[in-house]
């Protein structure tokens, strides 16, 4: 069974396009724009009508490109950029008249079910009823999530700490300086004071930051990775970082951002592995599962 998800972030508009049947779950077509929603999207405020139809554009020619490579469902989600904003109903109708299909507006809550589905979908070695831990970095949140297999989600927490809006407000130099890195390791310090996070064992780090920093310093995400990874990207510039690893650009100046809020969840968590599933999986694996039960 085919399917697919478009996924209307805070940083970037992504479309996963999946295979799957029984315990197999092949990626056919993952794409990703850079369309920094986040950036327009503050609290309160409205998002400007061409920004609307620059997003539009997007999400027309993705849903066009799942349906081209044979995905006989689509499900359209959106985040935490179009939850905080005054228009963000009249927004995702737009963009589901591009799609063609609903524009979803997640809750925290269940963008944390999803991404926790997705996450530790690949887990089943895992005895279904460890809890495990999964951390979703996003651009205009972050989520940590507590659950088992069997049972799913039994804790979580959204917090308003995105890669994006944290490099929007703090970083302005390439490299930057380590007067912003400290001000952001403080920002996340002071959002993760008093959270006491339930036992695991063991966590995995989702969203984009957690992908792009693997292929820096490998899947696993310490303490001592993370600080590492952070010391090198504050002394080089973002596009020699994106030729070596082959990244992206605009990723590589989120990445500083993105890295401390891991860190932080690592030090209530422990150790992170980057997992190889997130929202848009999560997605897929639903609509997998209600297409075989209808």
């Amino acid at each position: 069974m085919r399917c697919a998800c478009i996924d209307i972030g805070s940083n970037t508009t992504r479309l996963l396009v999946a295979e799957h049947a029984a315990s197999a779950f092949e990626p056919v077509i993952q794409e990703r724009a850079f369309t920094r929603l986040g950036r327009v999207c503050r609290s309160g405020e409205t998002v400007p009508p061409e920004i609307v139809a620059g997003l539009a554009d997007v999400v027309g020619a993705q849903a066009r490109q799942a349906r081209e490579a044979g995905a006989t469902a689509l499900r359209a989600v959106a985040t935490a950029a179009l939850r905080r904003v005054a228009n963000g109903a009249e927004v995702c109708a737009a963009l589901g008249a591009a799609a063609g299909v609903p524009v979803e507006l997640l809750s925290a809550e269940e963008e944390a079910r999803l991404a926790f589905t997705g996450a530790t979908w690949g887990c089943a070695s895992e005895d279904p009823d460890a809890p495990l831990g999964v951390v979703d970095v996003g651009g205009g949140s972050s989520e940590l999530i507590v659950g088992t297999r069997a049972g799913g989600v039994s804790w979580s927490r959204s917090l308003a700490l995105g890669s994006g809006d944290l490099a929007d407000t703090h970083l302005h130099s390439d490299p930057p300086s380590h007067e912003a890195l400290a001000a952001i390791r403080a920002e996340v310090a002071a959002a993760l004071a008093g959270i006491e996070v339930p036992p695991v064992v063991r966590a995995v780090a989702v969203g984009g930051s957690a992908t792009s920093l693997s292929r820096l310093v490998g899947p696993l995400l310490d303490a001592d990775t993370l600080t590492a990874a952070v010391d090198g990207l504050a002394t080089l510039p973002a596009e020699r970082v994106a030729i070596v690893h082959d990244l992206a650009v605009e990723r590589v100046r989120l990445l500083p951002a993105g890295i401390l809020v891991l860190a932080g969840a690592a030090a209530l968590l422990g150790p992170l592995t980057v997992a190889e599933g997130g929202l848009r999986e999560g997605v897929v694996l639903g609509l997998a599962a209600q297409s075989r039960s209808d």
